[in-house]
């Protein structure tokens, strides 16, 4: 009988030993579940960091688009409203502030006159005059 007694005391108290021993084992779980939850999180920043600098970049990209655009339209402008020069054989283009006049006019001096009419409108930061001078030719 003595046998009965120590299985019913035996068998208990190992139960008792493994459920208290069970945290233990969680506890080492949890400590690698926090890690890749950490881990996890930390790419999550990273992403959302990437991201943000993407919204940023294309923010200014298109910022930077519009004033070029707007610039070009206003050098047009200038260049169609003024009667010291034939516009309609120039062609203007805009990136970065940098105006870039292309085409053919009839003498160096309206050349030089639209390059100067382009360089004062606002947000213009420097002009590349790349116009032809180009003279007709009269033969009899």
């Amino acid at each position: 009988m003595k046998i009965k007694y120590s299985f019913k005391l035996i068998i208990p108290a190992m139960l008792f030993g493994m459920v208290l021993s069970v945290p233990a084992f969680a506890q080492d779980g949890n400590t690698t579940a926090s890690q890749s939850m950490h881990q996890a999180g930390d790419k999550v920043e990273e992403v959302g960091s990437d991201t943000a600098a993407a919204a940023k970049d294309a923010y200014h990209g298109t910022k930077r688009f519009i004033e070029d655009t707007t610039i070009t339209a206003e050098v047009k402008t200038a260049l169609a409203r003024d009667k010291n020069v034939s516009s309609s054989g120039i062609h203007v283009t805009t990136t970065t502030g940098v105006v870039t006049l292309k085409g053919n006019v009839s003498s160096p001096e309206m050349a030089q006159h639209a390059a100067q009419v382009a360089g004062q409108t606002d947000g213009v930061v420097r002009v590349n005059n790349q116009l032809m001078v180009v003279t007709s030719a009269n033969t009899d």
